[in-house]
Order: C-alpha cells, then structure tokens, then sequence
C-alpha cells in the first residue's frame, strides 16, 4: 500500500484517523504500532514477521545493555551483536543476490542465487533500529522500557516506507506525550495535500516523458532528446521522494509527530556540499553521526578526511541499491565533495550566484544518469549523447514535439523547485486575513480533488524510492 493510492486515502487513513481519536491517549501508541502492521502486510505480509523480528530483537538488546551497563563487556558484545545482526539482515535480502553475482563474475563460477524480493522499507526500518541500539549504548537516549512504544517508533506508518529515517531521540518525549490541536492537524492535513499533488500531479506526468526517453535504444537518441530525458528524471525523482516525504511529514503532524524536514529545496542550491545538506536530510545526518564522525570526521587530518569522506559516500551509494551504478554513483558525489573541501568552494565563492548555480546543476543531472540507469556501458553511452559524442544529431522531429508538449509543465516544475511559489502564497494568505484562510483552504481540496481524479483515471504511478 502506498499514500498515493485510493485505499488509502478513502479507506485506510479514514478508519485508522477514526479509531485513533477516538481511543484514550494511553491507547494510541498501540493503535498506531497495529496500524503499522497492517500497513505494511496489505502488500508484505510474509516480511511482517521479519519487521517484528527486527523490532524486539533490538528492543531486547536495548533492555539488555541497559541492564549489564556497569558491566562494559557484557554491554559491548550485546551492542556488537546487535548490530552486526542487523546488518546482516539487510545485506542478506538487500545484497545477497549482488555479492553472489560479483564473486561469480571475480572467480569465474556459476554460482546460482535465489531471487529474493526486496522487503519494502527495510532499509529505512533497519538503521532506526541500529540509531536506537548505538544511542542506548552511548547513553545518548534512556531506554524504552514500553514494547508497544518501541514498536510505534520502529513500525510507523506514515514514514516506514520512505522515510524520513527518524532518529529515537528524536521523537522520544512525543511517543510518552503528544497534543494534537486542530491547527497542528490542519497543517499537517495541508502538508500531506502539498505532497501528494508533487508526487501525482507532478512527478507522475514528467515521469511519462524519461520512461519514453529511457525506453528508446540511446543510439536513436538525439543530444536534446538525452537531454529532456535526464532533466525529466531529475524533476521526477526529486517531486517523487520529496512529495512522500511532506505526506509522511503530513500524517505525522495529524498523529501528533514533528518529523524534521528531509528536503529543503536542493536545487536551488550553489555547490554540491550545499545540495546535500538540502537533499534526503535525514539519511546524511544519519551517516554523518553514526559513520563519518566515529570515524574521526575532519578532526584526523586531511588524508583520513578524505578517507572518512569516501566510506560514507560508498556506503550511501550501497544503501540506495545492490548495484555497482548506485557505488559508482555514490562515489562520484564523493569527489566532487572532496574537491570542494580542498578549493573548489573557495573559488566559487568569489564566482556569481548563476555559475555556482550551474556547476551544481550540471553535476547533479549527470549524476541522476548512473543513479537510474543500471547498466553502466548503457550510462556511458548515455552521458556520451548528452556532450554530443557518438554521431548523435542535435535534434529531430521528436524531440522538438517532446519539447513543444512539455515545455508548460517543465516551466511549473522549475519554479515549483524553487522557495518563490511557496513564499508568494503563504504571503497572499496572511495579508487577506479570512479570505486568504479561505482561498488556501481551497487551492488544497482542489489538488486533493485533481489528485483523487488523476489517480482514478491514471494508471502510471510509480514511486521511485520503494525499491530501497
């Protein structure tokens, strides 16, 4: 089951918002933690009992380490254990079939791997669990001593799927206590609106265009055709992931959660380092406070610095998917930020905004090639095309209808990219006092309107980030 689906909005998140308000507060960590469970098996249940697995092996490990805290030892192997169980869960039904595929084509066997279907969000579920476990260890949090609680947070719904990977200390005092008042719940009900209508109205339609664009052998490709292509995935995946994110934000805020934000307009930003700081918040925070700073960050000298700096990037390419396009992905990212760290940001501070702008730009769509397309002779030739090497022609017939017909929409999504919109209408609504509460509160039924109506009549509705 997915957000962006009618079950779920008409029938799902009705009942479970009746029964949760209803319920006495004490009871309402329990309603959401069934909720979860059901969620999640409506399209997995045989990976259910692996979630709950996951959820009291670490809610155990907790209580354990709190336990023998005196005694470091004990409380260390139970922390080793832990994790490394975990990970080796994920990277059993993550990268099983990958590592045996690269042993086979190092040794030259045939060993035979099993398909195993990807459990949907364990990647997200798993480090929330790992954050718990390390943060119990360093003392950073106390230990939840309520299984029900522990299994709200682990298991919970509005962003088990997607994330934002949310951190225990984060959201601790709100699992013992939560007030919801009706403007809280409004404005999550607008933010869920906000997220759904960029992930139907605006990924969905641009997404038609790059799976036209990628259906077509790259050898047919004109350079603009390329060039569209790529630029219609860059707007897909960043309406995609970031319009699920503001529903998972949205449904928090109606359950009495504050999840932080995990997209900040990144492509508005000036230079790579700044794009990540804007981009899936969330999973950089994590790897920056459970990997690069153990590490020894920046605090160890430039050559393990750039040690530290490439580890993380390796394993952000891996997290996102068992394939040597997401490593070379990840890796390509981490040049670019080791170079800035070095003097490229120095020099672009004394470059004007649009150059910064550009060069960002331009890195960040050649990325997205290696990050969507998985055969990398295929990404190659792909880049090829758009720098016009390979004999490609400029433009055809094609390309140019491609254009003529997108080229509304393609306007819509850049300014939508940018903070203008949201600005210009937050200041429309507070200088027209009523009125504007009451044009705001029909611009969002008219996108959950154009929304319901598009998902009804479309069948086209992919989300991108469910296979990590």
């Amino acid at each position: 089951m997915v957000f962006s689906s009618l079950l779920f909005l008409f029938l799902f998140l009705p009942l479970v918002l009746l029964v949760y308000y209803l319920s006495p507060r004490m009871l309402r960590n329990g309603i959401l933690f069934a909720a979860s469970l059901v969620f999640y098996a409506w399209g997995e249940p045989v990976y259910l009992f692996l979630m709950i697995f996951s959820t009291a092996f670490d809610y155990m490990n907790g209580l354990m380490i709190d336990k023998y805290r005196s005694r470091k030892g004990i409380a260390r192997a139970i922390f080793i254990v832990s994790i490394i169980s975990s990970l080796g869960v994920l990277g059993f039904f993550k990268y099983y079939g990958f590592l045996v595929a690269a042993i086979n084509d190092l040794f030259g066997l045939n060993i035979h791997a099993a398909e195993l279907p990807l459990p949907v969000g364990i990647s997200f579920y798993t480090f929330q669990t790992m954050s718990y476990v390390i943060d119990v260890y360093l003392g950073k949090v106390a230990v939840q001593r309520n299984f029900i609680s522990f299994g709200a947070y682990v298991t919970m719904f509005p962003q088990m799927v997607a994330g934002p990977i949310v951190k225990y200390g984060d959201i601790a005092k709100q699992l013992a206590a939560r007030k919801v008042t009706m403007e809280h719940f409004g404005e999550g009900a607008e933010l869920f609106v906000k997220g759904l209508a960029k992930k139907v109205l605006l990924a969905n339609n641009i997404g038609l265009l790059w799976t036209n664009v990628k259906a077509t052998p790259v050898a047919e490709l004109t350079v603009l055709s390329a060039w569209l292509g790529i630029i219609a995935f860059t707007f897909q995946i960043y309406f995609d992931f970031s319009g699920y994110s503001d529903m998972a934000r949205g449904l928090g805020k109606m359950l009495g959660f504050d999840f932080l934000k995990n997209f900040h307009y990144p492509y508005v930003s000036r230079s790579i380092t700044e794009f990540w700081r804007r981009w899936h918040i969330s999973l950089g925070s994590w790897f920056r406070e459970y990997v690069y700073i153990p590490l020894g960050g920046n605090r160890a000298g430039t050559a393990k610095q750039l040690r530290n700096l490439f580890v993380v990037w390796m394993l952000t390419g891996l997290w996102h998917g068992a394939n040597w396009n997401f490593i070379l992905w990840g890796l390509y990212f981490g040049c670019f930020l080791a170079l800035e760290k070095r003097f490229l940001l120095d020099w672009l501070k004394y470059r004007t905004r649009f150059v910064g702008h550009l060069y960002t730009l331009l890195i960040v769509i050649v990325g997205w090639v290696f990050f969507e397309i998985e055969d990398l002779s295929t990404a190659w030739a792909f880049i090829g095309t758009l720098f016009g090497l390979g004999g490609h022609s400029l433009v055809d017939s094609k390309a140019l209808y491609d254009l003529s017909t997108h080229f509304v929409l393609l306007s819509a999504l850049a300014m939508c990219s940018t903070p203008l919109p949201h600005k210009a209408f937050s200041v429309l609504r507070e200088r027209l006092n009523i009125a504007g509460m009451l044009i705001g509160t029909a611009v969002y039924v008219g996108l959950l309107f154009l929304s319901t109506a598009y998902l009804v009549n479309e069948t086209y509705n992919p989300f991108l980030y469910f296979r990590f």
